[in-house]
């Protein structure tokens, strides 16, 4: 896991922009902190900080390989886990290795297949290769969007990153928001391609784009395709459990300290528990982490998101799995500290953000990168598995729109009178909303003879799985990448994503209940209250303490009437809610999103274009 960037510029001797390149790279320095390196030729500049994990004296980049028709060389971040079978194979086919790594094994893969490569990954990774034999940048995303990847045109060129904050170090981008920008920003659909930030664009999730002297193409290696399902409910949840014993054993590979986060839920508690047979077996003991709060299980008020409080089904996890765990425990005023938020935003490089959950996951995982360098997540089994509230609420079924905004404007989206008059009529969040969810489903492809029950959930499943997971992942990578701390998604892996999708409805839930089949496939390896457990989400805070200090910081905001975060967000808005006593949680989300604007505002000096 690392940190790319890169430049190139036909019109240009990019040997003699070492500074700027250097300036770009810097940015990356969180992303990987063991190493640094660059790489120059006339027309292209690539750079990298690294993380190490596999090959730790071997795996230096760029790495290169010199032809007679020109150097080809690669900046990659990520984990391609089936490299020991491709190396293998590329072996066979002649080519010889000096290192260990598997990025040597993906520039390898490139210089036998070319940019049909990508169909034979399977891992998480975004990379760059520049050919110096055709002068042709190549850049790679995995099928998920689980590594960013971001890129601008320019006069004769692209600038790219891991971040957008590698290409605004870059002097000749301008950082400037639109409104365009900003609906994307606060539509929370999560637009494939889309950076909010004007002129950049994320590579793709499963697409290769190349660049020469004609300009960027995108060509898709991968998509979510609609399959007939053959097999019967029996042998689905057998499959399910094959494939989460291979995925699990591929990537628990590394070379570094591993542990899982573990919340007591269903996903996570049924990752470890694989985890912990297959490293049991060769003695090893899987440590696992949690995060928790001060007074948070002796005090909990459940509520109809959270039922339960985690900490006790996390314990049950770690004493059946026989887990060296330990439980991360944050006070109100960690959570609240402006340091702490200053971090998030700089990390996501937006104002984007879910207030203390995104606090807690960052404070989570600063603390576990002081004993490990890999960590794997339940992340994404609730798109995949069908675990989300939406999937069961009949208003979010029958709706038009991207499902999870039917609970999210239920319980937390924007107040009126929240944005300013004219900011509110310029954004006009709900075409934006409508045209991107008719351009979203106007890709999936329904089964023939597909009843009118399982074509909408499957729509409801394709769009979890091609928007709402994205902004997830995203946040994953930004919080734990700013720490330098690799975390891995294995209920990601194409193949589970690709065989649940197609799997029917009825068997999602056979039992009645959310992801009836990771409950059927991992039952045997988890203690009876977590199997029995109710979905709760990531936890949040129930100190009152932390929103009080929010209203303080927030009074700091009112104090300077000219600060430019009440050129989006009314000042009486804000006037009114520090002085609530206890707020509800729309008021308290509202909070939230002016602290990030105005600390977002102070920290990168946006050119903002609201006309």
């Amino acid at each position: 896991m690392c940190g790319i960037t890169g430049w190139v510029a036909f019109r240009r001797d990019l040997r003699a922009e070492r500074e700027t390149v250097d300036a770009m790279t810097a940015t990356m320095t969180c992303r990987g902190p063991d190493d640094v390196g660059t790489f120059s030729a006339e027309h292209a500049a690539l750079g990298h900080r690294r993380l190490a994990i596999i090959d730790l004296p071997g795996g230096r980049q760029p790495m290169s390989v010199p032809t007679p028709d020109g150097p080809v060389a690669i900046v990659y971040s990520g984990e391609t886990y089936n490299f020991a079978e491709l190396r293998a194979e590329l072996a066979g086919r002649g080519h010889a290795f000096t290192t260990e790594s598997d990025t040597e094994v993906v520039l390898h893969a490139y210089l036998e297949w070319g940019t049909a490569l990508a169909e034979r990954l399977n891992g998480m990774y975004a990379f760059a290769i520049w050919d110096g034999r055709a002068e042709r940048l190549v850049m790679v995303r995995d099928r998920m969007g689980i590594k960013p990847f971001y890129f601008t045109e320019t006069a004769d060129g692209v600038l790219f990153g891991s971040e957008p904050k590698a290409i605004l170090a870059n002097p000749a981008v301008e950082p400037t928001v639109t409104l365009d920008g900003f609906r994307e920003l606060f539509a929370f659909v999560k637009t494939p391609g889309h950076a909010v930030w004007d002129g950049m664009r994320e590579v793709e999730p499963g697409t290769v784009v190349t660049v020469d002297r004609s300009g960027p193409r995108t060509t898709r290696y991968w998509t979510l395709e609609t399959r007939e399902h053959t097999d019967d409910q029996d042998t689905t949840v057998a499959r399910v459990r094959e494939l989460l014993e291979d995925i699990v054993r591929r990537q628990l590979v590394a070379d570094v300290p591993r542990c899982t986060l573990l919340s007591g839920g269903l996903d996570s508690s049924a990752m470890t528990a694989i985890a912990a047979r297959q490293l049991g077996a060769v003695g090893e003991t899987v440590r696992s982490f949690a995060v928790d709060f001060v007074g948070q299980t002796e005090n909990f008020v459940a509520d109809e998101f959270r039922p339960t409080p985690d900490a006790p089904f996390v314990h049950d996890v770690a004493s059946k799995s026989r887990t060296d765990h330990r439980d991360i425990v944050l006070n109100a005023d960690e959570l609240a500290d402006p340091a702490v938020r200053e971090a998030v935003i700089r990390a996501r490089d937006l104002p984007a953000g879910l207030g203390d959950l995104d606090a807690s996951l960052y404070l989570l995982f600063k603390a576990i990168r002081g004993q490990s360098t890999v960590a794997l997540s339940g992340e994404s089994a609730d798109e995949v598995f069908g675990g989300y509230r939406q999937f069961f609420d009949p208003e979010a079924r029958r709706a038009d729109t991207f499902p999870w905004l039917v609970q999210f404007q239920r319980h937390a989206g924007e107040e009126d009178g929240f944005f300013t008059p004219g900011f509110a009529a310029s954004l006009d969040l709900e075409r934006y909303v409508r045209d991107a969810y008719a351009t979203s489903v106007a890709h999936i492809q329904r089964l023939d003879g597909e009843s009118d029950l399982e074509w909408r959930m499957r729509r409801i499943c394709f769009l979890h799985l091609t928007h709402f997971v994205r902004i997830l992942l995203d946040r994953k990578d930004r919080m734990s990448m700013a720490v330098g701390l690799e975390v891995r998604v294995p209920f990601c892996d194409h193949r589970l994503v690709e065989y649940v999708y197609n799997t029917p409805w009825s068997f999602k839930n056979y039992d009645g209940r959310e992801k009836s089949l990771l409950r059927g496939a991992t039952r045997d390896v988890l203690p009876q209250s977590v199997a029995d457990r109710v979905k709760s989400p990531y936890p949040s805070t129930q100190d009152a303490n932390y929103v009080v200090a929010l209203q303080r910081q927030a009074r700091e905001y009112l104090a300077e009437p000219a600060h430019p975060v009440f050129d989006l967000i009314r000042r009486d808005w804000l006037a009114r809610t520090v002085e609530v006593e206890s707020l509800d949680m729309r008021a308290r989300f509202g909070l939230e999103r002016v602290l990030n604007l105005a600390v977002w505002l102070d920290m990168y000096s946006p050119v903002l274009k609201l006309s």
